[in-house]
């Protein structure tokens, strides 16, 4: 429980629901206010603030210097509530299943490149967020074949050892998008569905400049039904993912 924000509400005589009132935010969201490390979208960040009478470094300590980029700050709250977590990937491997070493190499080929250090810390403490948790979320990652050829064999090899370990846990599944399965909706780009505590469903789109949250997530539904159905079964999947790192 985030001590100081709970104290200011009680302070300002506001409750949950008093306070999404007034923010225009739902009841639920915020409630998560108060819980520790979870942060107003910048939009709101200041209003809660003034209405709870307080400076915003003294409500979140910190969290405002934070190394995530402030339009990805909202995303990173979503996976440590998830519930389950839904990811396509057509070009690389997924964020949350990288090796140290395959982030650094993949973060150096991008804009990203004179702050790579600090983005690949950032996406190590997002693994840790998500899979370390008492009850981690029920995980599933769809991997087009492309990506899991592409990199150099000293980066690639340990990469998939990785992936064949992190697949073979009760609530994590990787399944591979083979290229035989030929043209598919997936190739228009990478997104995840991540499924709230509440029943809500909250989609992530990314591109080069930066990522954005939405809650129109019929679309990406239908893409994910396709992807899924065509890619290989899990336990195919595994074998796939050692064959590659052998011949790597």
């Amino acid at each position: 429980m985030n001590r100081a924000v709970q104290m200011a509400m009680m302070e300002a005589g506001l409750t949950a629901d008093t306070l999404a009132g007034k923010v225009g935010v739902d009841p639920k969201t915020a409630a998560r206010w108060m819980n520790p490390g979870l942060v107003p979208q910048t939009r709101h960040r200041a209003q809660v603030a003034k209405l709870l009478g307080r400076e915003m470094e003294d409500l979140w300590p910190g969290a405002l210097r934070r190394r995530e980029p402030v339009w990805f700050l909202p995303w990173t709250q979503i996976e440590r509530e998830a519930a389950g977590l839904r990811w396509y990937e057509s070009s690389v491997i997924p964020g949350l299943l990288q090796t140290e070493t395959y982030a650094r190499a993949v973060l150096a080929c991008g804009p990203l490149v004179g702050d790579a250090e600090r983005h690949v810390a950032v996406r190590l403490e997002r693994q840790a967020a998500v899979f370390d948790r008492p009850q981690p979320p029920l995980t599933v990652f769809v991997i087009d074949e492309a990506a899991l050829r592409r990199g150099a064999p000293e980066i690639m090899g340990p990469q998939l050892d990785h992936l064949v370990m992190l697949a073979q846990r009760p609530n994590l599944m990787v399944h591979v998008l083979p290229l035989a399965a030929g043209l598919h909706p997936g190739q228009a780009g990478q997104f995840v569905i991540a499924s709230m505590p509440d029943g809500e469903d909250v989609g992530y789109l990314d591109d080069q400049a930066e990522g954005r949250v939405t809650k129109e997530v019929s679309p990406l539904w239908a893409v994910w039904d396709t992807v899924r159905s065509v890619a290989l079964p899990r336990d195919q999947s595994i074998d796939f993912l050692r064959e590659r790192a052998w011949l790597t």
